[in-house]
């Protein structure tokens, strides 16, 4: 039994266990970097012939076979040309990651771009008394009532949330779901909420906002019409009247990634928490 355990924890073995992960790693961020893109319609495409090479293999389709051949053979050349922007796009991107020296946190720059953006949209409704809903998609997933809504999938930015809020336009009546630093849609309907705790003065965006907190993790973000006043609601807690600095700091900590420190390639290979600290 030593004597196995001994040959499978050779130096070999963990080469090549580190050799198969560091692959699976680059596939995997392969992946996430063509997604959403063109270069999806590409593998599709290249899927479809490695089928019909397999059939002809079978079949002994010899003319088909040596057409997907050749195909084969050309494909690095016409992908290289194709995708040149793409490719030298995440050259550079790699250029500007140092492997051993710190590098600054993307996330913490994507959460800042989000908390500037709902600041910007919450100040501006907020002095102007226009009524807002909008939903961040934390760890819960919130598909049922993304499909309520019209579709969107545009990026986060104050101008595009003043936009969709301004009364009697054809989005504004609803909230607004976020997630992953996009819009997914708006005028999506939220569960409303029958506890009593809510202050009869509300109205039905802040027992919505209470709703989806209710069933959710997500965090809600509330301009009320009549004051202006902002709230915020999160896993069954509701925060009334909250000022400038008070809201900032609540979405900071929420939002922002708990770890703050830069950090190399290599330290961007460890996994770590995908949400910020609850505090």
């Amino acid at each position: 039994m030593q004597n196995i355990i001994s040959h499978l924890f050779t130096l070999s073995t963990l080469t090549n266990i580190i050799d198969i992960l560091f692959v699976w790693y680059l596939i995997y961020k392969l992946l996430m970097l063509i997604r959403g893109t063109k270069a999806i319609q590409l593998l599709k495409g290249l899927s479809i012939i490695i089928i019909i090479k397999l059939i002809s293999w079978f079949l002994n389709l010899r003319t088909v076979a040596y057409l997907t051949d050749q195909v084969f053979n050309w494909a690095v050349i016409v992908i290289i040309i194709i995708f040149a922007p793409e490719i030298r796009r995440g050259l550079e991107k790699l250029g500007r990651m140092p492997f051993f020296f710190p590098v600054k946190n993307e996330q913490k720059d994507i959460a800042d771009n989000l908390i500037n953006a709902l600041d910007k949209a919450i100040e501006y409704m907020s002095k102007r008394r226009i009524g807002a809903l909008i939903t961040i998609q934390m760890d819960t997933g919130l598909e049922d009532y993304v499909e309520t809504g019209i579709k969107l999938n545009a990026d986060v930015t104050g101008e595009l949330l003043i936009n969709v809020f301004i009364p009697n336009t054809p989005l504004h009546d609803g909230a607004v779901l976020i997630n992953k630093n996009k819009i997914e849609v708006a005028a999506a309907y939220l569960p409303l909420s029958e506890s009593n705790a809510i202050p009869k003065k509300l109205g039905t965006r802040h027992r919505a906002a209470v709703g989806i907190s209710e069933v959710t993790d997500a965090l809600t973000v509330v301009v009320s019409e009549e004051t202006g006043g902002v709230m915020i609601t999160h896993k069954n807690h509701m925060m009334l009247d909250l000022s400038r600095d008070d809201y900032l700091n609540y979405l900071r900590a929420q939002l922002e990634p708990r770890v703050e420190k830069n950090k190399s390639f290599f330290g961007s290979l460890i996994p770590r928490s995908k949400k910020g600290a609850n505090k």
